[in-house]
Formats: structure tokens, C-alpha cells, sequence
């Protein structure tokens, strides 16, 4: 394994990929997402799952040609259109921090990466699909000739299963619980604290200047009162002067 471009999506993107959706997961719980924007918001989050989860599962275990290729293009602007609509939602329901909005830039950008190094390994096939170069388009689906090691494919999946998978399954299942609770006028978030829930106004207005519902913190609000608390001048009274 000498391919320095197979190696980074073995080991750096789609590490990376992990690490982000378990953290946007926890945003989504800091910011009490089954008692705001429920079980709704977490099926798109499961559905945008799918859309990278597929053509992922595609190019670990089957041959990449101009099918894979297509089908990976494909879904990237799916995932794209999907991640808008997430969005969209989710800030009319519930305030998104900007935590959570620097790690959605992470999700949005790692399959992008992905795409453009598995072309870049591929190039004859993608030109393919366009009628170019010395090969035909190949649309058959055939599994690797000369597989990946069944420990690293076994370790994926696994990963994939325990922090992607089950912990926004279990996300749906508490929005589908609150939304099955009696209305009242406060929400009980999942950690047992009231939560006031978020007006429409509130909700649209939510900036990366903005904190979350459940106090995320803020690095831009932070270092705004730091700065302006440090350049506060205390007047000097009369009798000090005189002193």
C-alpha cells in the first residue's frame, strides 16, 4: 500500500468523517434537538447518513470505475441539497451554535475531499463518463479484485454502526418520544434541565455571534466581553485625587 492518496482516505478522511458526526450529534443534544426541531430533523440527519454511507460502502468494497464515480457524484450534490434543507429547518426550530456550525462545514467539505481524491486515483473513468480518453465507460459492479484487509473493512463498519448510525437512531427516538409527551409550555430537554422553547425570531436571528439553547459556548461572544471588559476606564473619584 504505496498509493499516498488511498492512505489518507483510509486513514484521515474517513476518520475525520467519525469524529465530526459524533460531535454535530452532541451539539444536537447540548441544544435539546427532540424537544425543538424532534424527530423530523433527525431523519434528515439519517437520510444525509445514507448519502455518504452508500457511495463510502461502494468504494471500500467494489472496484471503482465510471459507475462508482457517477454514483459518488451523484449523491455529494444529493448530500448538498439535503444539508441545505437540514439547515434551513433546523434554524427556524432551535438555535445553531457556532460550534455546530463549524463542524457542519466539516461534513459538508470531507466528501468533497473524498470525491475529488478517489477521481484523482480513477481519473481514466471519470474521463469516461464524459466520452473522453482511451477506455470506455465501465458501468458493471464488481467487487475488488485485490480487496482491502478485512480487519480495516470490519473496523469501518463497526465505527460507522457505533458513532454515526446508533447514536442519531437514538436521536430520532427521543424526538419521537417528546413529540408524543403531553405540550407544555416549557420543554424538559433529555438531561432533566428546563428549556424555554425557541421563538421563530429568535431562531432566524441565530448567528455565529449567537449561543446555543443549552449555553454552548460562544468563542466570538467570549472574546468580545473580554475585549470590552478590559478596555473599561474607572473613573477617578475626587477623593482620590486629593490623596
Amino acid at each position: 500500500m504505496d498509493d499516498p492518496t488511498l492512505i489518507i482516505l483510509m486513514y484521515f478522511i474517513i476518520p475525520i468523517w467519525f469524529v465530526a458526526g459524533i460531535v454535530d450529534w452532541f451539539c444536537h443534544r447540548r441544544s435539546n434537538i427532540s424537544g425543538t426541531s424532534g424527530a423530523k430533523e433527525s431523519l434528515i440527519h439519517l437520510l444525509m447518513f445514507a448519502e455518504v454511507g452508500i457511495p463510502l460502502f461502494m468504494v471500500l468494497i467494489f472496484e471503482v470505475n465510471s459507475l462508482i464515480i457517477a454514483i459518488s457524484i451523484l449523491l455529494f450534490f444529493v448530500h448538498e441539497a439535503t444539508a441545505m434543507w437540514d439547515v434551513s429547518y433546523a434554524v427556524t426550530k432551535r438555535r445553531v451554535g457556532p460550534i455546530e456550525q463549524h463542524v457542519h462545514s466539516f461534513l459538508e467539505m470531507i466528501p468533497l475531499l473524498a470525491l475529488v481524491l478517489v477521481v484523482g486515483r480513477h481519473w481514466p473513468h471519470f474521463t469516461a463518463l464524459f466520452g473522453f480518453g482511451d477506455i470506455p465507460a465501465d458501468f458493471v459492479l464488481e467487487l475488488k479484485e485485490d480487496p482491502l484487509p478485512m480487519w480495516y473493512l470490519v473496523t469501518v463498519l463497526l465505527i460507522a454502526l457505533a458513532l454515526e448510525f446508533v447514536p442519531y437512531l437514538e436521536e430520532l427516538m427521543r424526538g419521537i418520544k417528546s413529540d408524543r409527551q403531553s405540550d407544555n409550555d416549557d420543554s424538559i430537554d433529555t438531561e432533566g434541565r428546563s428549556v424555554t422553547p425557541v421563538s421563530d425570531a429568535e431562531a432566524e436571528a441565530a448567528s455565529p455571534f449567537a449561543s446555543s439553547v443549552a449555553g454552548e459556548e460562544d468563542p466570538g461572544v467570549a472574546l468580545e466581553e473580554l475585549v470590552g471588559s478590559s478596555n473599561v476606564v474607572t473613573p477617578i473619584s475626587k477623593n482620590s485625587k486629593k490623596r
